[in-house]
Order: C-alpha cells, then structure tokens, then sequence
C-alpha cells in the first residue's frame, strides 16, 4: 500500500488524524493533513482505507 495525499484538496477535517495518527498529522498553522508514514505496514490498511473513504476532501489516494 501507498499513501498520498492531495493538500489542496484537503479541508482540514483531521478525521484521518484521529483514525490513523501514525500515519497522518496535520500542519500547525492551516490544519492540512501531511503524510508521516506513506507506506504504512498491513497492519494499518484497514484504518487508512477508512480514513480515505471518509475524507471529506477526497484528499487521501490509497494505492494497492
């Protein structure tokens, strides 16, 4: 699995935030979401594939 994410597309919502922190974190001063693991271990997929699902800005790409 690899992770990116769309930064102009992000609105800041931070639900991948609380459902996948080791994975996503938000920038202090706008609150858009940066990738901290882009290639995150299986045992973490399910979370992030949610996490892209419910992204309000379709801003979280998962590719398989």
């Amino acid at each position: 699995m690899k992770i990116t994410v769309d930064q102009n597309r992000c609105c800041g919502a931070g639900t991948c935030v609380l459902l996948a922190p080791d994975v996503f974190d938000q920038r202090e001063e706008d609150g858009i979401v940066f990738l901290l693991d882009e290639a995150p271990g299986n045992e973490l997929h399910d979370v992030v594939r949610e996490a892209a699902s419910v992204c309000p800005g379709a801003a979280i790409m998962v590719n398989e």
